[in-house]
This record gives C-alpha cells, structure tokens and sequence, in this order.
C-alpha cells in the first residue's frame, strides 16, 4: 500500500513529463515507461470473413523515430471468436492479461519482450471455478489481479461479482457485488485512490444484453431495464461494500483525478449522457453527483471511454454514435465544459493519452454484436498529436484493410521498461 501511495505522489509530480503511461493504469503498477511509448497493443475481435477470423493480439509501433512507426509489427492470434474485451498489466507490468466476454477465457501474455509479445497462459476454467462469465475489467494490485466479472453462470443477467486471481494466473478470491442496501449487483469498472483505502466500482448490463444486436436491444422494453444503475464505493483493504450510489443511465469507465490532494473519481453514463463525480462532501461523505451532459442525449450519442488527463485539467469522452472524441475541461470537476470536439469515423470507442498529454489514440470496436453495419463498420486505430488546441493527425492503421479483425482495447509499452524487469 506504502508503495502504491508513494507512486501516486509520483504521477502528481514535476517528473510526469517522462512517463508516458496511459491515466487509466492500475496506481499499483511500479514499473513506468520512460520516455514516450514504443509500443501499442491492441486486442482485437475476430470477425468471419476477416483474415484467419480469430481474436488476436496486435503490436503497432508508436515511435515516431522508428522506421516502423505507424505500422503493424506483430500479431498473435489465439483462437476462436470469444467477444475480446479489455486488458490489464500487472503490477510489475511483466504480463498482461486479456479477456473474452463469451467464452470467458483469459490470456496472459508476456511482455520482456513488448515487441514480440508471448502467450504463455489459458485460463479456461473462469466460470467453472467462479459461476461467474463476462471477465471484463483487470485491475492490477500487489501480486494480485482483480476482474470484474459482467454477469453470472446461472442467470446470465447483470449480477455479478469482482474475482481476485494471482499474477501467475492462480484463483484466489470471489467477491459478489452487492446486492442488498439499493446495490443492483451490477459490475462494470473498477478504479482505486489507494490514499483514500477507495475501490469504486461501476455498473453496466448482463450476458444476455451484451450479446444482442444493439438495434434489436434498443427496441426491446424489457431488456433496456436489464442495465445498471449503480456505482459502488468500497473499503479497499477489507473488500466490503461502504456505500452505495445511484447512478441511474449505465455508468461505465471510472477515473480518479491522479493529483495526490485530490479525492474525487469522474464517470459518464451510456443511456443517459451525463458524467457524474464521486467525491466527499463537506461531511467528509462520499457521494455522486450529476455534473455535465455529454453531446444531446435526445440523440442518443453512447458515451463510451473515457481518459482523465495526468493533471486532471480535462477529460477526454468518446461518443460511439456520432464518432466523435469530445475535451471537457475539468478545471472545476464540479461543473465541466465540453471545450472541443473532433468526428473521428463513423464509429469509435477506446481512447488513451499518453502521460504528458501530447499523444491521443483511438479505436473503433465496441462489441461485434453493436458495432455498426456495412460501410459504418469501419474498424482502425487512429494517433494524433494534441498542441493544447486541436487533434493534429499522424496516421491509421486500417484493420479491416489488413485482415485483422475489429479494433478494440489498447495498452501502451516499450522497451525501457521491459528491460528493467530483465
């Protein structure tokens, strides 16, 4: 915990303009990127008729001195269509782990050499062991691995639990997500300010929803009631419940501002367009509170990521509908201010910023059961340069052009750090 806390005071620092790892990392993750990133990978949704049509893991060059910069340097595919969601580094960044929503299977790959990532294990048994499916979010603590599962074996709807595993990819913990004390037993994100003892859990839908066609889900009464509506502030140490929040619309990415002073987390809810602020009142309470809308919600825009700035000045939101990547200043997270807004396709989803702010990558996949049709199923990662102004381009790697699948989740790496755990 010593170490998480001193590694925060870190990030707050003058020394942030050599980091350049992504603001949604785990606090717990001691080994830092110096420098700018080097690489990008990209889990990736196979997709019939695209290539070898299996999930992959794909390496993009991300150092504008190499002569490989902007392209595809390695590609590892691991079988089969399983809804490929999100990944997470663990603690000491050796490995990254990557899941599948729908077969719930885990991969852990090996990164001492971030170029040539090495799939080195298969966790098959998730649901099985757990009864829980859907192993969406891995959040990295000391040794260990949390997963915020989506939904549950039995039922297939939103209640769900967090499950611990060992970096070595050992079971160790189930930790059901509340259900009594207005908790919905829904799980989606999962964020810490180790400084405050805080885990803050989001919500979002079950198996049975993530695995619809969006517009036959959208037209569906019953189903649209089958979403979350509750965030969840946890004691970090003991892994029990404190408080429950009220978050109705899907809250979905959780990111705590990174300054050392600061105790307030920032999420955006899906169905409803808004983003709303977890942070202690003047009774040193926790609570929630709707701050801003997102684009006009009477045109469903679909927040989807999110990315906090290192100094928590701003706020980057991405609306899958329009495509568009929107800036909100957060100068008084009380009261933000969309202050930019740049179409990045006909869809996208995932976006991360390097440390320093002056780097923004995007990607376009959702889910394969939501993502858009025909011609709107573009599929890419997309670099910009950010001047404090606008988006400048660099280039797109065009996943459907090189037989790749869907773009999805992104992580950054590179060599520095890898060579450390040499």
């Amino acid at each position: 915990m010593l170490r998480s806390c001193l590694f925060a005071l870190a990030l707050g620092s003058g020394a942030s303009a050599v980091h350049a790892d992504e603001t949604c990392n785990s606090p717990f993750i001691s080994a830092l990127i110096r420098g700018q990133e080097q690489y990008l990978h990209v889990w990736t949704l196979g997709e019939v008729g695209v290539g070898d049509e299996s999930d992959k893991l794909v390496t993009i060059s991300v150092d504008s001195k190499s002569p490989s910069y902007g392209k595809v340097i390695n590609s590892l595919s691991v079988g089969g269509r399983g809804e490929a969601h999100h990944m997470g580094l663990t603690d000491d960044r050796r490995y990254l782990w990557a899941g599948r929503l729908d077969d719930n299977k885990i991969f852990i790959f090996d990164l001492i050499d971030p170029a040539k990532p090495k799939l080195i294990k298969t966790i098959t048994d998730f649901a099985a062991k757990t009864g829980y499916v859907g192993p969406h979010t891995f959040y990295a603590i000391p040794g260990r691995m949390l997963i915020q599962a989506l939904s549950n074996a039995k039922s297939h709807d939103g209640v769900t639990a967090i499950v611990t595993y060992s970096n070595d990819g050992n079971y160790v913990a189930t930790t059901p997500m509340p259900t009594t004390n207005g908790g919905d037993g829904y799980g989606y994100d999962i964020g810490i300010n180790p400084a405050k003892n805080a885990l803050l859990t989001s919500s979002f839908t079950g198996w049975t929803n993530y695995m619809m066609d969006l517009g036959a889900l959208v037209k569906d009464p019953a189903a649209m009631k089958n979403f979350g509506k509750t965030m969840v502030m946890w004691d970090l140490k003991a892994m029990q419940p404190k408080k429950i929040f009220e978050v109705p619309g899907a809250p979905l990415e959780i990111r705590w501002s990174l300054k050392p002073q600061d105790d307030w987390a920032i999420t955006a809810t899906a169905l409803t367009s808004k983003l709303w602020l977890v942070r202690k009142n003047d009774r040193s309470e926790w609570e929630a509170k709707e701050v801003a809308t997102i684009g006009d919600p009477t045109k469903v825009p679909l927040p989807v990521d999110i990315s906090i700035a290192s100094d928590a000045k701003t706020l980057w939101v991405n609306t899958f509908m329009d495509g568009t990547a929107r800036l909100f200043d957060l100068a008084d997270p009380t009261a933000p201010k969309e202050i930019y807004a740049k179409k990045i396709g006909s869809q996208v989803n995932m976006v991360s910023q390097s440390y320093d702010g002056k780097r923004v990558y995007f990607t376009t996949s959702l889910l394969a059961n939501w993502d858009k049709k025909a011609g709107d199923n573009e599929q890419f990662l997309k670099a910009y340069d950010w001047d404090g102004k606008d988006l400048i381009y660099r280039f797109t790697v065009d996943f459907h052009e090189l037989k790749l699948g869907r773009a999805h989740h992104m992580k950054f790496s590179g060599k520095t750090d890898a060579a450390a755990l040499k």
